[in-house]
């Protein structure tokens, strides 16, 4: 494999991706945090064709009232993100078709059930509108995101601060890592712990761990030493793990990035400048090293391309954004191929955008695989992008569900694209319209203080 060109959750300046949006954490110069959400301009998964500088005016998503802690994609809609904030809160936003063109400030709906600030948020990887939160009240939360409920509170599990939360590959399992160096294996409909195993990792540093695909946990954490390990473990008998491995003696956490399809496991450490990646196999010893891209500068986060967006015609398994201090930019890792074909020893069938169930039949006790699809062609995203309604009114969907439902089947029939365009040009217009007003509400304000600070330098 040849390269191309964090810490705790709660302190973590990360980047996340989807294959249509970058999206930057970042601070302000008066220390509130915003959202930068910036539109990619890839062809069919190609790197981005225009670099340089972003404009420091670039509309922003700021409806946070303290630091945003955490950000997740959601897989199933690339214009729906999920952020969990320093204020407590988990907001839910719907990005536009083509991005931001004024600041957003107002939410598709608010989460409230955490007497903490939130450090986690997770999508459920094959049920629509399931969200999962995990906040320093040591509570996990999973939500309804379409009605707006909490619909499952995991109490008393956790005795100290949640370092990682994860979904099994189906959603049925969660599995977390804790500050009292416990790694669970949390049933969540039960409300249940099925596994745990105390001081997984002997360091007092974080740890982190992950659910493979075949349902064993990869973790990442320090030695008594303070030296850098993984580990992999079997939940059906965590007494010893499968196999560990110890790398080096530096301070930053490594954040694991899984890919399923390959079983490729690729390890980032804030404050690196290196990219170590393994494959998990069956065989001893288990977990086999491959290799290292090194680079100059130390990386400040990191963002994770999905499967989906990948360049299939250049051979691309694996697509970072590293983060600067000032820039971000992108690794490519490529397998080099004399043949135009097709590799399908590369890209087996990965999940794709689609759901597998609906909310209510996850609670009520229902799983799903991923629904796989095909890279050979290319992934084409879908030209309907909006949120459905299923069985309760959806909130992400909001006024355009109760405007579907006060018109009349004959009109709908009659004329069925024009209304439903029509209307949702009318919402985009007032959107940007409360956008436009709550940015010159920001802008006064400034102004006004600004005005201040002038007038008492003058005196």
């Amino acid at each position: 494999m040849i390269p191309g060109s964090t810490p705790h959750p709660l302190s973590r300046g990360l980047e996340l991706v989807n294959s249509q949006f970058n999206t930057l954490v970042s601070q302000h110069v008066f220390s509130h945090f915003y959202v930068h959400v910036v539109k990619t301009h890839f062809t069919h998964g190609s790197c981005p064709s225009a670099t340089g500088r972003i404009d420091k005016a670039y509309p922003t998503v700021c409806g946070h009232t303290g630091p945003v802690l955490d950000i997740d994609w959601c897989p199933h809609n690339d214009h729906v993100i999920a952020s969990g904030s320093e204020d407590c809160t988990v907001m839910v936003w719907q990005i536009p078709e083509n991005g931001l063109v004024t600041p957003l400030a107002e939410p598709v709906v608010v989460l409230e059930g955490h007497s903490k600030r939130v450090g986690i948020v997770t999508w459920h990887p094959t049920a629509r509108n399931v969200l999962m939160s995990a906040g320093c009240d040591n509570l996990i939360i999973i939500w309804n995101v379409g009605t707006g409920e909490a619909m499952i509170q995991l109490e008393d599990m956790h005795p100290d601060v949640i370092f990682s939360a994860c979904w099994s590959r189906n959603g049925a399992l969660i599995c977390t890592a804790c500050k009292d160096k416990k790694i669970r294996v949390i049933d969540p409909r039960k409300e249940k712990i099925v596994a745990e195993k105390d001081k997984a990792h002997d360091g007092a540093r974080p740890m982190r761990a992950i659910f493979l695909a075949d349902g064993n946990i990869f973790t990442t954490g320090f030695s008594r030493m303070s030296e850098r390990q993984l580990a992999l473990w079997n939940p059906k008998s965590m007494e010893e793990p499968i196999s560990v491995h110890e790398l080096d003696t530096s301070n930053g956490v490594l954040l694991p990035f899984y890919d399923a399809d390959t079983n490729v496991v690729y390890l980032c450490g804030k404050g690196d400048s290196s990219i170590r990646y393994f494959e998990i196999t069956d065989e001893a010893p288990f977990v086999h090293y491959l290799n290292t891209f090194s680079s100059k500068e130390p990386q400040r986060g990191m963002g994770y391309m999905p499967k989906r967006g990948l360049d299939v015609n250049k051979c691309e398994i694996a697509r970072f954004y590293k983060l600067h201090e000032r820039k971000c930019e992108p690794i490519i890792m490529t397998v080099p191929r004399k043949s135009d074909l097709f590799q399908d020893d590369l890209y087996p069938d990965t999940a794709g955008p689609d759901c597998a169930i609906e909310a209510e039949d996850w609670f009520d006790g229902k799983n799903g695989e991923p629904i796989l699809i095909s890279l050979k062609n290319g992934y084409v995203p879908g030209k309907n992008r909006d949120l459905k309604v299923v069985k309760k009114s959806n909130v992400l969907e909001g006024k355009l569900a109760k405007k579907a439902e006060n018109t009349s089947p004959a009109q709908s029939k009659a004329s069925p694209h024009p209304c439903t365009q029509n209307e949702g040009k009318l919402e985009e217009l007032l959107r940007e319209v409360k956008s436009l007003r709550d940015l010159v509400t920001l802008q006064d304000r400034r102004i006004a203080k600004l005005e201040d600070q002038i007038s008492k330098v003058a005196i």
